[in-house]
């Protein structure tokens, strides 16, 4: 099996991880599946800013690992969870690093959720 290609962020490619400072809630068939107050936000290249909620404000009661997996060269493997109270909607709707790269080990212990898998992603000042 070939090596995994392993890429250092840099001027070709940016990585920025900064704290939110920010309320964040993520909803899902009228239940509040997270709930934050320490979120990061990933910028990535020009990719638009993703942000992660730590592992320990959501409700892992209410999510289900999928077999699921992907791989960036930037971040490292990849795993996904869906929420079955959001039913097809919601398959694979949040990933996770679970053992980032260096470079973005802040992002370990954080789960990220795509907002068009999800009711709503609020984020109050």
């Amino acid at each position: 099996m070939p090596e995994k290609p392993v890429k250092i962020p840099g001027p070709d490619h940016p990585i920025t991880i900064e704290d939110k400072h920010a309320h964040v809630t993520v909803t899902v068939a009228g239940k509040v599946i997270a709930d934050t107050r320490e979120a990061l936000s990933l910028k990535e290249a020009s990719y638009p800013a993703v942000l992660y909620i730590p592992r320990k404000d959501v409700d892992m009661s209410a999510l289900g690992r999928t077999d699921h997996t992907t791989y960036c060269p930037y971040k490292g493997d990849c795993s996904y969870y869906s929420i079955p109270a959001g039913g097809k909607r919601s398959v694979n709707a949040i990933w996770t690093y679970e053992n980032p790269y260096p470079s973005v080990g802040r992002i370990k212990g954080y789960m990220a959720f795509y907002p068009d898998r999800v009711d709503a992603i609020t984020v109050e000042a």
